[in-house]
C-alpha cells in the first residue's frame, strides 16, 4: 500500500531524534476513518488511533507502572527539527524532549519525541521524570489529543533500543489546551506489545 500524501516527516532531513523511515504513512483523514483490519488489528488501532493516554493504556496492558527515561531535553529554537510539518503551530522558540516509556521492571514499550514552547515547558512538566500524562494530570490540565498522522516504517536505532526487529508503527499528534496547541508528540511503539495486544496483522505493502 502506498500513500499519495506528501511526507509527514521528510526522511531526507537528518535529525537528532528517532524518526521512522516510512514504508507507508497517512494523515488525519485516514486516522479518522481507521484502517482495514488486515492492515492493522483492532486492538492496535485502539492504541494508535484512539485519543486516550498511551501511558494509561500501557499500564493497563502490562499491569506494571509506566516509567520514563528522559534521554534528551534540547533547545531547537525556531528550527523545524525534521519534525512533522504541523510543528509550525507550536509557538517558538521550542524545546525538544525525548523519552523511553518502559515498565518499572525495565522493558521498553515506546519511544516519544515532543516539542514544546520553551518558555512554558517548566510550567507543564514540573517533574520531568514523570510521563506527560501524569504531569498534566497532576495539574488537572484539560487537553484534547488531536492525532494527525500514522506511520509504518523502519529505524535501526529503535531496533537496537527495543531489542526487536522492525518495522514499527508510530503516530504524531497535537495536544490542545484552552484552544491553543500545547505540544507536538511523535510516538513509536515496540512490537513487544504483541504480547498483550496480539499480532499487528499484515503490514502495509508497497
Amino acid at each position: 500500500m502506498t500513500s499519495a500524501l506528501q511526507p509527514l516527516v521528510d526522511p531526507a532531513v537528518p535529525v537528532d531524534w528517532h524518526a521512522l523511515r516510512p514504508r507507508w504513512q497517512a494523515g488525519r483523514p485516514t486516522v479518522q476513518a481507521g484502517l482495514p483490519h488486515d492492515q492493522l488489528a483492532p486492538a492496535w488501532q485502539i492504541l494508535l488511533l484512539g485519543d486516550g493516554s498511551p501511558t494509561r493504556h500501557l499500564q493497563l496492558l502490562t499491569r506494571d507502572r509506566t516509567e520514563v527515561d528522559v534521554i534528551d531535553m534540547a533547545p531547537v529554537g525556531m528550527d523545524l527539527d525534521g519534525a512533522p510539518d504541523i510543528i509550525r503551530v507550536v509557538p517558538g522558540p521550542r524545546l525538544r524532549r525525548q523519552v523511553w516509556l518502559r515498565t518499572a521492571s525495565g522493558q521498553r514499550l515506546a519511544y516519544a519525541a515532543s516539542w514544546w514552547e520553551a518558555s512554558h515547558v517548566d510550567e507543564y512538566l514540573q517533574n520531568k521524570s514523570l510521563p506527560i500524562w501524569a504531569s498534566l494530570g497532576r495539574l488537572r490540565t484539560e487537553l484534547y489529543r488531536d492525532i494527525q498522522g500514522i506511520y509504518y516504517g523502519d529505524s535501526e536505532a529503535l531496533e537496537d533500543a527495543f531489542g526487536m526487529a522492525g518495522p514499527f508503527w508510530g503516530r504524531h499528534y497535537l495536544f490542545w489546551h484552552r484552544g491553543k496547541p500545547l505540544t507536538l508528540i511523535y510516538e513509536v511503539f515496540s512490537p513487544y506489545l504483541t504480547r498483550y495486544l496480539g499480532p499487528m496483522q499484515s503490514g502495509p505493502r508497497g
